[in-house]
């Protein structure tokens, strides 16, 4: 009955290894998801249409990244949390995310319009506070 299941549920830590086999199992079950709760290295960010991408690998396009998306309603709140943009503060740090590992279809862009070409990324939203912290 395991197939009647809206979605798994999946604990990584930081190693390459769960990240690969949590991306491979977002793939699975797209266009479900993968709940539970992940750690990531942030080694890079960047921000577009008012969202702070968070990445797992500096280049965002990479098979092997994980995207953590914070939405725009909690930027200002983690920035004053924080002293600092949550684009600069998480970069070097490890994340503790819990929420929803999905299978994104990314449309590339020419002179800002969508082509029909495209990739996957592997998105985890963050939505409140309390889905992320930082790891020590």
């Amino acid at each position: 009955m395991s197939g009647c299941s809206s979605t798994s549920t999946f604990n990584s830590n930081t190693d390459i290894t769960s990240i690969m086999n949590l991306i491979a199992l977002s793939e699975a079950n797209a266009p479900r998801g993968v709940k539970g709760t992940f750690q990531f290295p942030i080694k890079a960010a960047g921000s577009q249409n008012n969202v702070i991408f968070l990445n797992t690998e500096t280049n965002y396009r990479d098979r092997r990244n994980i995207t953590v998306a914070i939405h725009p309603k909690l930027i200002d709140a983690l920035t004053i949390k924080y002293g600092v943009s949550p684009e600069i503060f998480f970069i070097n740090k490890t994340v503790e995310v819990t929420g929803e590992a999905k299978r994104v279809k990314i449309h590339l862009a020419v002179d800002g319009r969508k082509t029909t070409k495209y990739y996957f990324q592997t998105h985890v939203r963050v939505t409140s506070l309390n889905q992320i912290k930082v790891l020590p």
